[in-house]
């Protein structure tokens, strides 16, 4: 996104080639930005500046991509021309007015559909405005997708854009912006910008994804014997919450090799097979790990005693409502799991042979086939197609190391 609003030409390395990039780099395709992949790992995006996309001519078509969805909407808010965002059926079950409702107090004219409960759907329409203005807005919630949204929106607004946040939550947008040379000031939980300026090109290496090392990790935790190393994974202070609770479970994570690469920290680790005992997973930690909870359910399901995870309402309205979901198929599974308005309590137990359906939910078809790994017999997960969005390799390295998928 920044290296499309960019002046000069900004090549990525270790770019992801999932469902949900590839709809945002055809997406700026369609707004007239040039884009190459000349190999599936690199991208080298020829920047059209700020004021530089163009009238697609046809509505942006984003997939199950809901940040991309929600962090588009800041740029498109923006623009001199209409613009429709449109999703898959679980994208378009998703809200959209924690993003919409900000944005419209900068001054941009939106049109959404609506649900019997008054919530704000997709596919959006946007019309054309001559500028916004920026605005302090507080965040109800600890949300980087909301946050990102309005900051990219402020990089178009008259004044200053200044977002507080209740929790600290992931910076990659800053510390990206910072990378194209645009300044952002951070004053304890408030971020802000001011409108006008310029994106300069840049080279971006891309760390290896904590979310997705996250399943290989709770993998190699909850199977007796093993021990695996990942290299080159971000570790960014503001998304490692997973390996804290993890390793405040008893889990053996070791970091080494620390370094930073493209602005983000980064680390080798090591993790060794470990006895896990129950935690409260709550506070601040939740919302550095809120992508990562699915995961940690199962690593509680293995763990000893009594696991609760609370301060995590924001699993309401992500790919699909991941509280009652995760909870369902845990019990489908033969653990003891209670759902809460802001969580859910998980009693360590043995997984069974089961059927689970992911609910379109990609973090949770991925979770339930690591949970197999501990299941006294086999476990069907259905509807899974999307795990694609996020982590197209994920079928063949965990079979690469050892757990075995069969694809119906």
């Amino acid at each position: 996104m920044l290296g499309a609003l960019a002046e000069g030409v900004t090549e990525v390395s270790g770019f992801l080639p999932g469902a949900d990039t590839l709809a945002t780099v055809a997406a700026f395709k369609q707004l007239g930005v040039r884009i190459n992949q000349p190999d599936t790992e690199r991208l080298i995006i020829h920047g059209a500046g700020l004021k530089g996309l163009t009238v697609p001519a046809q509505p942006l078509d984003m997939g199950n991509a809901g940040t991309g969805m929600r962090l588009m909407s800041g740029i498109l808010a923006a623009q001199p021309f209409a613009t429709q965002l449109v999703g898959d059926r679980s994208l378009s079950q998703r809200p959209m007015g924690r993003v919409l409702d900000p944005l419209e107090r900068m001054g941009a004219r939106i049109n959404s559909q609506q649900d019997a409960e008054g919530r704000r759907l997709p596919p959006l329409e946007f019309f054309p405005v001559d500028s916004l203005q920026g605005i302090d807005y507080q965040l109800p919630m600890a949300s980087a997708q909301v946050k990102s949204c309005l900051l990219l929106a402020g990089l178009y607004a008259s004044g200053t854009t200044r977002v507080t946040e209740p929790a600290p939550t992931r910076d990659h947008t800053e510390r990206m912006l910072r990378g194209f040379g645009y300044e952002v000031e951070k004053t304890g939980p408030q971020v802000s910008l001011q409108g006008g300026g310029l994106l300069r090109s840049c080279n971006i290496q891309v760390p290896a994804d904590i979310s997705s090392a996250t399943f290989p990790i709770v993998a190699a935790l909850i199977t007796p014997g093993s021990e695996l190393l990942l290299e080159g994974v971000g570790i960014n202070p503001t998304r490692d919450g997973v390996l804290k609770l993890l390793q405040q479970m008893g889990g053996r994570i070791y970091l080494s090799n620390q370094r930073e690469e493209g602005g983000e920290p980064v680390a080798d680790i090591r993790v060794l097979s470990s006895e896990l005992k129950a935690t409260r997973i709550d506070g601040d930690l939740v919302a550095v790990a809120i992508d990562e909870v699915p995961a940690l359910a199962v690593a509680a399901a293995c763990a000893e005693g009594t696991t609760e995870i609370a301060d995590a309402a924001e699993l309401r309205v992500k790919e699909s409502d991941r509280i009652a979901t995760t909870v369902a198929g845990l019990t489908a599974l033969g653990i003891d799991a209670e759902e809460r308005e802001d969580g859910m309590v998980i009693q360590g137990g043995q997984f069974a042979a089961g059927l689970v359906d992911a609910a379109g939910d990609h973090r949770l078809a991925m979770a339930f086939a690591v949970a197999s790994l501990r299941a006294i017999g086999p476990v069907e997960i259905l509807d899974c197609d999307n795990v694609v969005t996020s982590f197209p390799g994920f079928v063949p390295l965990m079979s690469g190391l050892g757990l075995h998928v069969e694809q119906t």
